[in-house]
């Protein structure tokens, strides 16, 4: 976790470095604390020596879809927020170089610091784009005392899908959001994915949720995701995730049979399976739903109670939503199939009317 305005939650940041381990580690290593509205639990400590310096500037440097935002303040510190008025914003066009970038004359800055700050500025940027960053925060950046730029606050997010920056990471691993830990599924998960050139992926949204998703291809779960939540359901969700890159039969099997085991984890009653995605490019729609047959057919005694409905499409979907038919009738499990001639996202307002007694 990185936590900002720390004496605004009661720590001393006063302390000298000796009286720092005693006062501020050992009174709060493995202690459970609430920033925001997220709870969690302390276990790493970042210990910096005070830095003296005035002016208290921030910066920022974010990604949006067609081009990066640098953020400027002179008003940086503990109260950015109730100056966010004077933040200005200079766009940087994706691809365009920095060099190019008019920045000296939109800085509220006067005298020599202003060019050091635009030099640290460009450096940043580049730093930024060369390391894969998305999000890039500096607050407070100030001067010490031999006049450096010095941050004496900094966050930085990178990309993970940024694969070419991997050698410049070292090794980098992503940690998981502060207070969350990793439900043992999505691990076992994490751990398919990596052995494997498709794309399995599992987020546990809520355990006891009523409607969970076994969806192809990582746009469709997203538009599912979505529609859920349109419809106002987005708390009985159960699940994010995805499968695509055309994932062997065994690899969709124990997927397919880990999403269902927590679809069944604590009841059936009123639960739906989505069983969704849309018109397949490559995909063999017929292969990857013998993994998920045979994990329903393995689990037909937890899913008595359980609605599916099935809509896909792509090559072979017919051989496949046929499986699907028949699935129904040897395991008694009550499967609506649907294919390529019905909207994509029918099956979820189908599947809230059901939970509903529609």
């Amino acid at each position: 976790m990185l936590a900002a305005n720390l004496a605004k939650y009661g720590y001393d940041i006063s302390l000298e470095v000796a009286k720092v381990d005693e006062h501020t580690i050992k009174g709060n290593m493995g202690k459970t604390v609430e920033i925001g509205s997220v709870s969690g639990v302390l276990t790493n400590f970042i210990i910096e020596p005070f830095v003296e310096h005035d002016n208290e500037y921030f910066l920022a440097i974010m990604s949006q879809r067609e081009e990066d935002i640098i953020l400027f303040s002179e008003k940086g510190g503990v109260d950015v927020e109730e100056h966010w008025h004077k933040i200005i914003q200079i766009p940087v066009p994706i691809n365009e170089n920095i060099e190019n970038i008019s920045i000296t004359t939109r800085l509220p800055v006067s005298g020599e610091r202003k060019e050091r700050i635009v030099s640290f500025i460009k450096a940043l940027y580049k730093y930024y784009v060369d390391f894969g960053c998305t999000y890039i925060e500096m607050n407070p950046l100030a001067f010490d005392k031999q006049e450096r730029v010095y941050p004496l606050g900094f966050v930085c997010e990178l990309d993970d899908c940024e694969h070419k920056c991997e050698g410049k990471w070292n090794g980098l691993e992503f940690p998981q959001p502060f207070g969350r830990k990793l439900y043992p599924q999505e691990k076992f998960v994490a751990e398919l994915d990596d052995k494997t050139g498709a794309s399995l992926k599992l987020t546990v949204l809520n355990p006891d949720g009523k409607i969970w998703l076994l969806v192809a291809g990582g746009g469709a779960s997203v538009i599912y995701t979505d529609t859920v939540v349109d419809l106002g359901y987005g708390k009985e969700l159960g699940n994010y995730g995805e499968y695509s890159g055309d994932p062997n039969e065994e690899e969709t099997y124990h997927y397919a049979k880990t999403v269902i085991g927590l679809a069944t984890n604590g009841g059936q009653e009123d639960r739906t399976l989505l069983i969704g995605g849309g018109v397949a490019n490559f995909t063999n729609v017929a292969n990857t739903f013998k993994g998920i047959i045979r994990a329903l057919r393995e689990s037909k005694e937890h899913l008595q109670k359980m609605k599916i409905f099935v809509r896909r499409g792509g090559p072979n979907y017919e051989e496949g939503l046929k499986m699907m038919r028949e699935l129904g009738n040897e395991i008694n499990v009550a499967i609506d199939v649907y294919g390529p001639e019905t909207h994509m996202t029918k099956i979820v307002d189908l599947a809230i009317k059901q939970m509903n007694g529609h």
